[in-house]
């Protein structure tokens, strides 16, 4: 936003206090906040006049929401697509309001918008009361570790102010946060559309006798000082300039002063600390939290980006096996085994979801075993990296501990508070894999596209491992880093152990499924050509791969498989020399979607080809060099 905010906001000396709003995409955040900003002299001139034109031009009676919704698509929705911090002045005390999305697809931003929050609104209409954004909003700030929660009922106007009605909402959203381990340090009833206990108080509710918003904003404590924790100085950069070198970061906890001796990272290795630089201003003696800050080190170690500077004295915790406290954002449920890239402060480790050691179930809060967190779940799981990660546990109210976990594309997939190290079970192998300091993007620029896995299905003669061979040659004359998985060649080596059991055919396809994976993480274009006659084996296929999974049906109709018969298979079956064959005594369940459907029985082997690769091009998402030679 700009131009919206009136100029003595920017005239305070006063730390800010971040608050955050968060609510049921209609229960009136935005109006709430619209409608705070103006009740407390905090808009520019003209800026309400700007609300009312746009109001009625929509045939709307005044809409402070329209004060935030700054982009097309909130007003065309009528939802908060990003997180919008706007400073706010308030009795010469100044805050950062952070307006958070609260309908379900933007979580994600909510919950890196919210991270750094000192106390929460929490808008609830009191006419609804906590619906499932609410508590999964609640559910949020529990896992943010915001300790000041401020709930706000609001349209109270639609229950005619009634007492019992509003004091009964009140009671069962208090029950709700209790059950998360949260107290409301207020319940303020309003009405934000009308300005009712908002900046003044309500003639409507003589009843009510607490605060109003803003009272109780005042009350808000201010943030805590980080200065007197132990040092943690994270290295963002290590910069060379004439004959010194700089190692840059913003100080996250305690001081540091020239001639203090620190710990580098991992590394153990001691450095003392020879100067301090800072931007904008002279050389200086020492420096404390939230200072962003260019020390020299002696001697003249090389720390790398996401070393942790600390005292020998008050060091980190130091652990391999972490239990996490999980809020999952990706559509796809997550399971033991995935991987993915840990980012805490200027660090980034490889690591691996070792256990699901419990999930949360919305509809009652508590928790319960899985086997999988549903997409926009929480959960608390144990990740295990190759490397030792130094950290502090989580702590509510601070930034402690706060990772989020980062796929392949560089996503933002989870919120991921670290609450300590994991103990090791009696038994349980400890198994820690190592990850390629080769990035996804390093990759992709070297290679000229993605890597992904292309799963081709269909009975025995209807083409897969023809099209397979015949594909690899075409993409592989295009440039394209490219290998087939043959069901035959698989179960000469790999699988030469198995057998046709239903049981043996599964770990077949897992088997395949995971070099599939691993081919595909080192850049490569892998066609499988299997089988894989069941739709549950096929789905556990798409749980190992992930996102880089594509299903190809390559259909041909029994009569047309038996007549080709190549490998003669058909023929003893029938005979009864083979049991258990699919197509003729076992089943075949035919893709219900696949992302591609070859239909082979008519098709000419080149046509097919050139439609597959044609494909598999497109959605690796070949280069333009690449494209100008297929």
């Amino acid at each position: 936003m700009t131009n919206t905010l009136s100029p003595s906001v920017a005239q305070s000396q006063e730390p800010a206090t971040p608050i955050v709003i968060v609510g049921h995409v209609d229960h009136g955040k935005s109006t709430l906040i619209g409608r705070l900003l103006h009740d407390t002299d905090n808009l520019q001139d003209g800026k309400v006049a700007q609300i009312i034109a746009s109001s009625k031009k929509r045939g709307l009676k005044v809409e402070w929401s329209f004060l935030l919704d700054s982009l097309q698509i909130e007003r065309d929705q009528g939802v908060t697509v990003d997180s919008t911090r706007i400073p706010f002045l308030l009795n010469k005390r100044e805050f950062v309001i952070v307006d958070a999305p609260g309908h379900r697809q933007f979580l994600r931003n909510m919950i890196t918008g919210a991270a750094d929050a000192e106390a929460a609104v929490l808008v609830v209409d009191a006419a609804e009361g906590a619906r499932e954004q609410t508590r999964r909003h609640a559910m949020l700030l529990h896992l943010i570790g915001i300790r000041h929660v401020i709930v706000l009922l609001n349209k109270v106007d639609l229950l005619d102010f009634d007492q019992a009605k509003i004091e009964a909402a009140e009671k069962s959203v208090s029950e709700l946060l209790t059950k998360l381990d949260l107290e409301a340090a207020l319940f303020i009833p309003a009405s934000a559309r009308d300005g009712d206990n908002i900046a003044s108080r309500s003639d409507r509710m003589p009843w009510y006798s607490g605060p109003t918003l803003t009272e109780a904003l005042a009350q808000v404590p201010s943030p805590a000082s980080r200065a007197e924790l132990p040092l943690r100085l994270p290295v963002q950069d290590v910069y060379r300039f004439d004959d010194k070198r700089y190692v840059a970061g913003r100080i996250e906890r305690g001081r540091v002063r020239v001639g203090d001796t620190v710990i580098i990272g991992t590394q153990k290795t001691p450095a003392k600390i020879s100067s301090i630089a800072s931007w904008h201003t002279a050389p200086q003696i020492s420096a404390a939290a939230g200072q962003s800050v260019a020390v020299t080190l002696e001697p003249d170690v090389i720390p790398d980006r996401g070393d942790l500077l600390h005292k020998s004295e008050t060091p980190p915790v130091a652990a391999s096996r972490i239990r996490t406290r999980l809020f999952w954002l990706r559509q796809e449920p997550l399971r033991v085994g995935e991987s993915f890239h840990l980012r805490l402060a200027t660090a980034e480790h490889a690591v691996t979801v070792t256990s699901i050691d419990s999930v949360v179930n919305l509809d009652d809060l508590q928790k319960y075993a899985g086997e999988e967190v549903p997409a926009e779940g929480f959960a608390e799981i144990t990740l295990s990296a190759a490397e030792t990660i130094l950290f502090d546990p989580f702590v509510p109210g601070t930034a402690d501990g706060r990772g989020v976990l980062v796929d392949r594309q560089q996503r933002i997939v989870g919120g991921a508070p670290l609450l300590g190290p994991a103990a090791i079970a009696d038994g349980e192998k400890v198994i820690h894999p190592t990850g390629s300091t080769v990035t996804t993007q390093d990759r992709t620029r070297a290679k000229g596209h993605r890597g992904g896995v292309f799963w081709l299905t269909g009975l025995s003669g209807s083409g897969k491992s023809t099209l397979a061979r015949a594909t690899e040659a075409a993409l592989f004359a295009d440039g394209v880093d490219v290998t087939v998985l043959d069901g035959d060649t698989l179960r000469a080596g790999l699988c030469k152990d198995l057998g046709f059991s239903e049981a043996d055919r599964t770990e077949n396809v897992r088997r395949a499924a995971e070099v599939a994976r691993i081919l595909r993480d080192a850049g490569q274009v892998v066609l499988v050509a299997l089988i894989s006659p069941l739709l549950s084996d096929r789905a556990l296929a798409r749980q190992i791969l992930g996102e880089e999974f594509a299903e190809v049906f390559v259909d041909a109709d029994l009569a047309t498989c038996e007549q080709r018969d190549p490998k003669g298979l058909y023929a003893a079956a029938r005979s009864g020399k083979i049991s258990g064959f699919t197509g003729i005594d076992a089943p075949y369940e035919a893709p219900v979607s696949p992302a591609l459907h070859l239909k082979t029985s008519a098709g000419s082997v080149e046509s097919e080809t050139k439609t597959l690769a044609s494909f598999i091009k497109d959605t690796v998402r070949l280069s333009g060099a690449l494209k100008a030679r297929s």
